[in-house]
């Protein structure tokens, strides 16, 4: 009897899949905050969770949603991924997740699910348990319920400036100013106001109960170059770990040398190298 390596797991498997997010718990973070959310029933999941191995030996999981994200993913894992995925239609806009398994994918995906629009190759995955030893800028604070329409803009800027299209095109923007709300509401978003106007944001994206994941980071154009960044991202690593969670984590492209020396200065260490495939 031929045993299938890929299968969807369901809610009975819970456990498994906890315990091997909890092996990666920086690079599975989304993984974990959607699985805690909403389990692995098929009716509540907004995705599936893949699993490789056998049933009581469960080695990789591979969340399939929005965005494909595979976690502990081996060479063999990938290849199972790979067959499985290479006979669906493409349904993510992205896949994220350590460099060696996003990469070993989109070589065996890209004849299938290609062109790419941009392919992140090397994007450090950074992580901080420790206040930072600098001063936090006072002005950063959280966004209240009234400001989303004042926060809006900078958030549709920071999105069409790092992913290159903008979050209005699909459908007007709604589903992203949802998601804008409810990072407002649970008090996971971040600015600094000068005269009414964001001149920096950036959000929790991802909360588990091992790590705060800083998504949406940006600072105004006209306010670049002024030295604000440092105390800014301080500010928020402060909040997030003496409210949050005991770890901060995020991941940056490697061309981006103002701000990987941002995150250095506040205390960031290179925990790994993720990867991004953006369709």
């Amino acid at each position: 009897m031929l045993t299938v390596p890929v299968r969807q797991l369901g809610e009975s498997e819970r456990r498994a899949v906890e315990r091997l997010l909890d092996l990666d718990p920086f690079a599975g973070a989304q993984v974990a905050e959607r699985v805690a959310a909403r389990g692995l029933a098929w009716w509540r999941a907004e995705g599936r969770v893949l699993g490789y191995g056998a049933r009581r030996s469960l080695e990789s999981i591979c969340w399939l949603g929005g965005n494909l994200t595979p976690v502990l993913a081996s060479e063999d894992a990938v290849d199972a991924y790979a067959d499985l995925l290479a006979g669906e239609e493409r349904i993510c806009s992205s896949i994220v997740g350590r460099a060696d398994a996003v990469l070993g994918l989109w070589e065996r995906l890209g004849s299938v699910w290609g062109p790419a629009r941009d392919v992140r190759p090397n994007q450090p995955l950074l992580v901080t348990d420790a206040l930072p030893a600098v001063p936090p800028d006072p002005e950063v604070r959280q966004v209240r319920g009234g400001e989303v329409d004042r926060l809006f803009p900078a958030a549709v800027a920071m999105y069409t400036e790092e992913v290159g299209v903008s979050p209005l095109v699909d459908d007007g923007g709604r589903s992203y100013r949802r998601r804008v709300n409810e990072l407002v509401r649970a008090g996971r978003a971040y600015a600094r106001f000068v005269d009414g106007r964001v001149v920096f944001k950036a959000e929790l994206a991802v909360v588990t109960r091992r790590t705060a994941q800083i998504q949406g980071v940006w600072v105004a154009p006209e306010w670049r170059g002024r030295g604000i960044a440092v105390a800014a991202m301080a500010a928020v690593v402060r909040d997030a770990l003496l409210r949050v969670a005991p770890t901060v984590s995020l991941y940056v492209n490697d061309f981006n040398l103002p701000a990987r020396r941002v995150y250095e200065r506040c205390g960031f260490r290179r925990v790994g190298t993720l990867a991004t495939v953006l369709f």
